[in-house]
């Protein structure tokens, strides 16, 4: 493959995950489904770029309502905290899970924990005068859900009822936002009921700030012309977004035509879109979403029951919680917080900031956030599950554009759903998925980083169903009579085991081979033999087709080239070695090869399974940051020893304990002899 054909990499590059609620730990669709693919790709850059040239962040989104409401809950409980206690623990526990999945965040920080809290505090100041600046806010009296029996009003996460968008099937919805990501008005919410007293709550004026988001339809739409020919941007983020795109439109049923007939002509200026075929409604469509909102009065004034469609609204930034970042007065507005979606879309901004402050000297390339968020030569990349695509698709680049800092567009990498058996998980919902921390009694970390890189969420939502927990009945036990579950069914496979098979099997096969092979004929050194060309080659071509992959995210793509290379490595060793009995020339130049394609296999495997590459790097005794680094990724064994000055004779490798393993199985699968 010719040079010029390779990806292009920025000189510098900021990887972002998403932020998780202070309300709660990880369960195991955070950390598979958007920081696993994340950490995936964070660690491919280092080696491919230099670690210093790339920052990994992410934290707590400690404020807002949902945060509020799960502290309410607490203190109903007994908990005797306070609100900033409460968080904190939450964030401490989803670091510590972060952290034993081998997440390499180079800053897990929280929006009001310091020392991210001043820069976070700072930026959010900073960025809504410079919006109210240009023009782009708008002051909107809103009305806002009020619990007459509680005497308050209601922050978003404590009215529920059905989500208004026509085709949504939410029956979670809460003040302004469906759990499938559908904006909405509040006065659009059907059927709410108070979290608080179970009640009806009333509706009640309340002046905010908004972002002015579709007055950037016409530059939303030319990004998404650009996103559709970028390979690294996923199909279903432009789908998404366009259908947000869409003209302000109502639907009416069809049995209310007479009565939208009569008050037809108090609406303002509309098209009526007949309906065809099987359509149980027609469509109203309007020229802005101000006319829409006129026309939603009338027709709710004649008894008219309608739906609305997808369209630009304008973005909420500020409410009247008390638990949120402080807003700046504006135009005699006073006492307003930020609404915890729009803070969290700039918090990467400020947690690059955080993290280039408190770095040691020379740690990074530049400690100016502008190089990162900036500059030509930089990229960021953000993480995001697919229902998240609004937030960070939609008003994200317009509030970049609207800015005018220089900011340019991130790079979105939006994952499917991670299923769980077969079904929607959700902390809050029916399905309650097991913890991240509950599945490390089950498994390592890098076979659930193996299984998870592997599921392929960049094409569809997938199922994740781990044996350990599946507790539907395999079959009848027929002495007994009695149920047997999949869990204790001994004949039923693991799924969440597949991928790490190549780990625990081939490719620690490969390893020792070498390792084994080199302490017994090359006097605990490396082969003297030059590498068979074939060998070069095929490790060279392996490694352009892993590098093409990671560039667009495919990971499974990525490992499914890695897992071929091993897998005909290993066999090439297997037939080697064997045809070599009683041939110490032979069998040293069967060695040689080996090495090659080892060293090839445990680059391109570091980023999925760090801490088995990491041994295989220190028994090889090189140095790590040479061994990993893509500016050597076509350097075999001997070349990276002649760097270090030293001969294939001269490089002593480290001997390997007797049957050592350098990617493990967990102890309760050894014990039932998995």
């Amino acid at each position: 493959m010719a040079s010029e054909s390779r990806p292009t990499f920025p000189a510098r590059a900021v990887i972002t995950g998403g932020m998780p609620y202070g309300n709660k730990n990880l369960h195991f669709g955070h950390i598979g489904g958007v920081f696993v693919p994340a950490d995936f790709f964070a660690r491919f850059l280092r080696d491919r770029i230099g670690k210093e040239n790339v920052l990994f962040v992410s934290g707590t989104d400690c404020y807002g309502s949902p945060i509020m409401e799960g502290y309410r809950k607490r203190q109903e409980a007994g908990y005797e905290g306070s609100i900033i206690d409460y968080v904190r623990e939450n964030h401490e526990a989803q670091k510590s899970a972060l952290d034993a999945y081998g997440i390499s965040l180079d800053l897990y920080a929280g929006s009001g924990f310091e020392p991210a809290a001043s820069f976070h505090a700072k930026l959010t100041d900073e960025l809504i005068r410079r919006l109210h600046e240009k023009g782009h806010l708008l002051k909107l009296s809103t009305r806002q859900f009020y619990d007459v029996e509680a005497g308050q009003f209601l922050n978003g996460r404590q009215v529920q009822g059905r989500c208004p968008v026509r085709g949504c099937k939410s029956e979670k919805a809460y003040a302004d936002e469906c759990d499938l990501g559908h904006q909405f008005d509040p006065e659009e919410l059907i059927a709410p009921v108070s979290q608080l007293t179970g009640t009806t709550p009333e509706l009640r004026p309340v002046d905010n700030w908004y972002f002015d988001l579709p007055a950037f339809r016409e530059e939303l739409d030319a990004l998404m012309d650009e996103w559709d020919a970028d390979p690294q941007v996923r199909a279903v983020v432009t789908k998404t977004v366009r259908e947000s795109l869409a003209a302000p439109v109502i639907y009416v049923q069809n049995k209310f035509r007479e009565a939208f007939d009569a008050v037809a002509a108090d609406l303002p200026a509309h098209t009526l879109h007949e309906a065809t075929g099987n359509q149980q409604s027609f469509s109203v469509e309007f020229e802005d979403w101000r006319d829409r909102d006129t026309a939603r009065t009338v027709l709710d004034g004649a008894g008219v029951r309608f739906r609305t469609g997808k369209t630009l609204l304008p973005f909420r930034i500020t409410g009247n919680i008390s638990w949120g970042v402080p807003a700046p007065d504006l135009e005699g507005t006073h006492d307003l917080t930020v609404w915890c979606w729009p803070e969290s879309l700039w918090a990467p901004i400020s947690f690059t900031q955080t993290a280039l402050a408190v770095a040691e000297e020379g740690r990074y390339s530049s400690t100016d956030w502008h190089d990162w968020w900036c500059a030509d030569d930089a990229r960021v990349y953000q993480f995001i599950g697919q229902d998240n695509i609004y937030f960070y698709c939609v008003a994200q680049p317009a509030m970049w554009e609207a800015l005018d800092w220089g900011l340019f567009q991130d790079t979105p990498i939006a994952n499917h759903h991670i299923l769980f058996m077969n079904k929607k998980a959700s902390s809050s919902g029916k399905i309650a998925p097991p913890m991240a921390a509950e599945l490390l009694e089950h498994y390592t970390p890098e076979q659930l980083r193996s299984h998870w890189l592997n599921l392929g969420l960049d094409q569809k939502a997938v199922s994740f169903a781990p044996k350990a927990f599946d507790t539907s009945v395999s079959h009848k036990n027929k002495k007994t009579g009695e149920e047997v579950l999949v869990k204790d069914d001994p004949r039923v496979a693991d799924p969440a085991l597949k991928e790490s098979a190549f780990l625990s099997n081939i490719f620690n096969r490969l390893a020792r081979s070498c390792f084994y092979g080199a302490a017994n004929a090359c006097k605990g050194h490396l082969p003297v033999a030059e590498p068979h060309a074939d060998a070069i080659e095929e490790a060279r071509a392996a490694t352009l087709a892993f590098e093409r992959r990671a560039y667009e995210f495919d990971a499974h793509g990525a490992l499914a080239v890695a897992e071929e290379f091993g897998r005909a490595a290993n066999k090439r060793w297997g037939d080697a070695s064997k045809a070599a009995k009683g041939d110490d020339v032979a069998y040293d130049q069967a060695l040689a090869d080996a090495f090659v394609a080892l060293r090839t296999l445990t680059l391109l495997m570091h980023a999925a399974a760090p801490w088995g590459c990491q041994k295989i790097c220190e028994h090889m005794a090189f140095d790590a940051d040479v061994f990993f680094s893509w500016e050597h990724a076509f350097d075999g064994p001997r070349e990276l020893a002649a760097l270090a000055g030293q001969t294939p004779e001269e490089h002593a490798i480290v001997a390997l304990p007797p049957r050592f393993d350098f990617f493990e199985k967990h102890q309760s699968q050894i014990k039932k002899g998995k």
